[in-house]
């Protein structure tokens, strides 16, 4: 009594199922990307031509008509009158807010006509150029209107002192009278603003 065992055989694998569709799909998809792409650069990038058309060389087989000048009666426009705008009055600042715009460019006087004493020539000159840049600065800024003739006829005097003193320099005289009246001169420029 034996059992009876199947007997064994190597069959073939089936083979897999054909992936055609899945192919053609994926490269369907990547050439309408490509399209995509394509038709919204046409579109949105700007062509290389001049959007004005150029003449060309050749001669054209037709004459052109010339335009012969008519008198026709044109119109003159009439004027019509511009208002004239004027700018904005510059506000009146009060004399704390004015010493806070003028105190830098005065202390930075006071250092440089500090410095002074020790040069001459070329430096010397330089730093009285910066004061009279200073200066002039000084001169543009808009004073409180109970200080503004006493402001504008004291920074005018400044400004003088400091052209005799870079006279000096350049002349290589004594820079002693023309710096203390420089000095004086600024002190009393501080003074006026309360400094």
């Amino acid at each position: 009594m034996s059992e009876q065992q199947p007997e064994l055989r190597w069959a073939p694998i089936p083979p897999a199922p054909k992936r055609r569709g899945r192919i053609w799909l994926i490269v369907g998809l990547s050439v309408l990307a490509v399209a995509i792409v394509i038709t919204l650069l046409v579109l949105f990038l700007p062509r290389g031509g001049s959007a004005e058309p150029s003449p060309s060389p050749s001669s054209s087989p037709s004459p052109t008509p010339s335009a012969t000048p008519t008198q026709t009666p044109t119109p003159e426009p009439t004027p019509t009158p511009t208002p004239e705008t004027s700018p904005p009055p510059v506000a009146d600042p009060d004399l704390d807010t004015f010493t806070t715009l003028v105190q830098p460019r005065l202390d930075d006087a006071v250092t440089g006509l500090g410095f002074l004493p020790g040069m001459s020539g070329q430096e010397a000159a330089q730093i009285v150029d910066q004061l009279q840049q200073d200066a002039e600065r000084l001169a543009d800024s808009v004073a409180p209107s109970s200080i503004a003739t006493e402001w504008s006829n004291a920074v005018a005097d400044y400004a003088s002192k400091l052209v005799s003193l870079r006279s000096a320099i350049d002349s290589g005289a004594s820079t002693g009278a023309p710096l203390t009246a420089a000095s004086n001169s600024l002190q009393a420029l501080r003074a006026l603003v309360g400094l």
